[in-house]
């Protein structure tokens, strides 16, 4: 066998239609790389056996040699050959047949031409470096625990380096799962009182009745059960940063304290006559309209002007997608070593149902995603099945909410939640005169999201769905 002599690398394109064929290797031709096409699985195999390909993209559905055959034979004639496959029909159980034979991806048609250029770049790097993925690139793309390389990411990145150098009070705002704690402590940690303590305090998490004395604290006596004097979680981070968490949830009565914290720097402990002077710079969060809520007379005004002296708004994953297979593929590292498991990848087509996903719950709902994917998933890449996702989109309107329906116990969730979606589909498919396209458009999803749904749910065949 013949040895490639130049460093661009080769790429073999197998599919028996002449169109795709074609748009590849223009397009491959455009990127630099040195393309042979061939339009069946027996010419693939011989062009195998007279030289070496650095990859091979091949269609899965040819006769007589389907893409699979390919695939084994390259794996067999050439191990470091990198193979990708590609298929108008796509469905869970090809997919997991050609990861088992050693496919680095499994992307359905259509496809986007940057997906399958980022496919392509990542597939050669991983040959490249023994099947690991390529490294993260430094810089702004990491921030401390934060991570994202989208323009509302590094405008926050922007932020937090502007403020961290002063004492100033912060304001983080932002929907419940976003980051604001990650955002608190990138700011602590570039601050210079990075070398004193960080405390967080969950204003929401700690009963009503004791938010008081675990702020300031109390002295000896100063109710049943204090037997001794206790400073609070303020003087903790004396000459350090106080997180307030939730601040929204502080009575009326405690807003008074906090106000006199903020303005005059001072504390008074429960039971104590004196007040204390603290050098505590605070920062708080919320997902609540604070601006409402002074309006509306349930927080002080005077006090949301003190603590909004920089505000910071961290925008929720819908309005970030492209922070989503970063952050996915972070979580899948993460939990692949918690379970032990050998999951590097997840599969192109699980990252577009990924992307148009609305994520009421943000990252953490990300998380935990992912996190199921892992625990479920019995080959070595996450496929679209190993995704739980809720079918309903999150409301930007609070007019048009509704209550959730009464259930009889012992409702199968899963159950439930498949036959909701199947009449969504369903019924989006009758008002679009059975236009898959715009039957798509009308559930806010993308066609390759709907034409997965679609099979999944037996509401079309492969040839139907198309």
């Amino acid at each position: 066998m013949n040895t490639c002599q130049n460093s661009v690398p080769k790429i073999l394109v197998v599919d028996d239609e002449r169109s795709m064929r074609e748009f590849l290797e223009i397009m491959l031709q455009q990127d630099g790389y040195r393309v042979q096409c061939v339009d069946d699985g027996e010419k693939a195999a011989r062009a195998l056996r007279d030289q070496s390909f650095d990859l091979i993209i091949t269609d899965i559905r040819m006769q007589p040699m389907d893409g699979l055959e390919v695939l084994k034979m390259a794996r067999s004639v050439s191990p470091r050959t990198v193979v990708i496959i590609i298929s108008a029909y796509s469905s869970t159980e090809t997919a997991v047949a050609a990861m088992k034979e050693g496919a680095y991806d499994y992307l359905p048609k259509p496809f986007q031409i940057d997906e399958m250029r980022t496919v392509i770049g990542n597939a050669l790097e991983s040959r490249n470096g023994n099947g690991r993925p390529p490294p993260q690139p430094e810089g702004p793309l990491y921030f401390g625990c934060l991570m994202g390389e989208s323009p509302p990411m590094r405008r926050v990145y922007e932020l937090i380096g502007r403020v961290a150098s002063n004492s100033s009070n912060v304001l983080i705002t932002g929907e419940s799962g976003t980051g604001k704690e990650l955002v608190a402590r990138a700011i602590h940690g570039q601050s210079p009182r990075s070398g004193r303590p960080l405390v967080i305090v969950n204003c929401g998490g700690v009963p009503e009745n004791l938010v008081e004395s675990e702020l300031f604290g109390y002295r000896k006596g100063a109710f049943t059960g204090a037997s001794s004097n206790r400073k609070g979680l303020v003087e903790a981070a004396q000459g350090g940063t106080l997180f307030l968490d939730e601040i929204g949830e502080l009575t009326p009565a405690l807003q008074v304290k906090l106000l006199r914290l903020v303005q005059e720097k001072t504390i008074k402990m429960i039971g104590d006559t004196e007040n204390t002077e603290v050098d505590t710079r605070i920062i708080s969060a919320t997902n609540r309209d604070l601006e409402q809520m002074v309006m509306e007379g349930t927080f002080r005004e005077d006090l949301y002007y003190r603590l909004n002296v920089l505000p910071i708004h961290l925008p929720p994953l819908r309005e970030r997608s492209e922070d989503i297979a970063l952050l996915a593929r972070h979580f899948l590292s993460k939990f692949s070593k918690r379970f032990g498991k050998d999951i590097r990848k997840i599969s192109s087509f699980a990252l577009d149902i990924l992307r148009n996903y609305d994520f009421p719950g943000n990252i953490r709902e990300l998380e935990h995603i992912i996190e199921r994917g892992v625990a479920l998933e019995a080959s070595s890449i996450i496929l679209p099945d190993s995704l739980t996702l809720s079918t309903h989109k999150r409301s930007r309107n609070k007019a048009h909410e509704t209550h959730a329906p009464a259930l009889p116990e012992g409702t199968d969730l899963d159950s439930y939640l498949a036959h909701m979606e199947t009449r969504l589909l369903a019924g989006a498919l009758k008002q679009a005169d059975g236009v898959k396209h715009k039957a798509a458009e009308i559930l806010g999803i993308s066609f390759r999201s709907f034409r997965y749904r679609l099979l999944k749910y037996g509401l079309a065949s492969e040839e139907d769905a198309s």
